[in-house]
């Protein structure tokens, strides 16, 4: 009879109602391979249970409350006293990563949370692991499986945001309160972890700039599609210029682009470098049990030790003012001379057009275009000339566009 291994619960929700379900369905397998059987030796929630009794009778603790406090006050108190702690809590990760990884070398104890990005994608372990060897030039990707849902939603069907988000929500996709998904906040937590790890450079929260999907209109996708487009919200890490900008934003991709075809709750991340060229890894991203088996992955590691938390080896200056190309959509008065005057406008920027399309007459009047690559600043300062231009209806409406195209 193998000994226990006894793994406390702190959280009984969407994921850990899962988890908790997940450990003892598999653990005569996990038993097998690590020479341990896991036991759940108690479950605490933020209105019931003692922590302490729990860390008392616990090997592992995995924190599924979510949030800021008393997640950190619970994983801390954890790893004081030499429990290894498993999480899938990017809010947590990505604004005191820094202090709980220091504190786990410390202790010499694991802190691990491949469930606090992506799903199931092993995008972690990849990085830690598989290419801990290679220099990353740019991490990018679809990290939240509620947007993307939505987003295709849209797409496939037509229909609005808010009737999208309803059905995210039946389908367990969305919570109740879905905000930190569809405004990007969510996607800039797990950007903030991914790009800590490639980089080896601290980035807080605060530092990733980030944008939400509640703008994006049916019509935009509808435009889109003429020009050959399908929209995404993604997550982009890169070095810049000796430096690395960390961003999250609805952006259009081409057909041939290796994130475009990327559909439904799924997630999906690429690695680029130099030594490896590019390396994409797909999977469910939204859902408890996909989000539970992420974490069961978790605690089978921490069971067969040893392995390193984080360390930092470079410091990497954040860079806020990148380049992208830009689609444009436009409300304008059907009149002559409008485009002439919008296209004097974009060359006193230096923003140049790739293509552009004229769409209905009289209120339904529409220009639709999309920009060559240009700082965002100048962009901005574009958009900012043109919005204040007597033939325009209503504010400019811009979305970013991923210029590469694959064979």
């Amino acid at each position: 009879m193998s000994p226990d291994f006894r793994v406390g619960l702190l959280g009984h929700g969407t994921v850990g109602g899962a988890f908790a379900v997940s450990l003892p369905r598999h653990a005569d397998r996990i038993e097998r391979v690590t020479g341990l059987r896991p036991v759940l030796s108690g479950i605490v929630t933020r209105s019931e249970g003692s922590f302490d009794e729990l860390l008392e009778r616990s090997d592992l603790i995995v924190e599924l409350i979510g949030g800021i406090e008393p997640a950190r006050t619970y994983v801390v108190r954890a790893i004081e006293a030499g429990r290894h702690v498993v999480t899938a809590n990017k809010q947590l990760l990505s604004h005191h990563g820094e202090e709980l990884w220091e504190l786990a070398r410390t202790q010499g104890v694991q802190l691990r949370f491949e469930g606090a990005v992506a799903g199931v994608v092993p995008v972690i372990r990849v990085l830690q692991e598989s290419l801990a060897g290679a220099t990353i030039d740019r991490i990018h990707g679809i990290v939240n499986g509620t947007t993307n849902f939505i987003l295709s939603e849209m797409a496939t069907k037509g229909v609005a945001y808010g009737d999208a988000l309803a059905e995210a929500q039946r389908l367990g996709y969305a919570e109740a309160d879905p905000a930190e998904d569809v405004d990007g906040s969510d996607a800039a937590a797990k950007m903030a972890i991914l790009a800590r790890l490639a980089f080896d450079t601290p980035v807080h929260f605060d530092q990733v700039r980030y944008e939400g999907i509640e703008h994006i209109q049916p019509d935009d996708l509808e435009y889109a599609r003429d020009l050959g487009l399908g929209l995404k919200l993604i997550g982009t890490a890169e070095r810049i210029d000796g430096g690395l900008s960390v961003r999250v934003h609805p952006a259009f991709l081409y057909g041939r682009h290796p994130l475009a075809s990327i559909n439904g709750p799924f997630n999906a991340v690429t690695v680029e470098s130099d030594e490896i060229t590019e390396v994409t890894m797909s999977g469910p991203g939204a859902g408890g049990p996909q989000t539970a088996s992420a974490v069961l992955g978790d605690v089978i590691s921490a069971m067969i030790p040893p392995a390193s938390t984080p360390a930092t080896s470079e410091r990497l200056e954040i860079v806020q003012d990148v380049s992208s190309a830009f689609y444009l959509h436009l409300e304008v008065a059907d009149e002559p001379g409008v485009l002439a005057t919008v296209a004097q406008v974009l060359a006193r920027h230096e923003v140049s057009v790739k293509s552009v399309v004229q769409k209905g007459l009289g209120d339904q009047a529409r220009l639709v275009m999309v920009v060559h690559p240009v700082l965002e600043s100048k962009f901005a300062g574009a958009t900012a000339e043109i919005a204040e231009l007597s033939v325009m209806r209503a504010p400019p409406r811009a979305i970013r566009v991923l210029e590469e195209e694959f064979v």
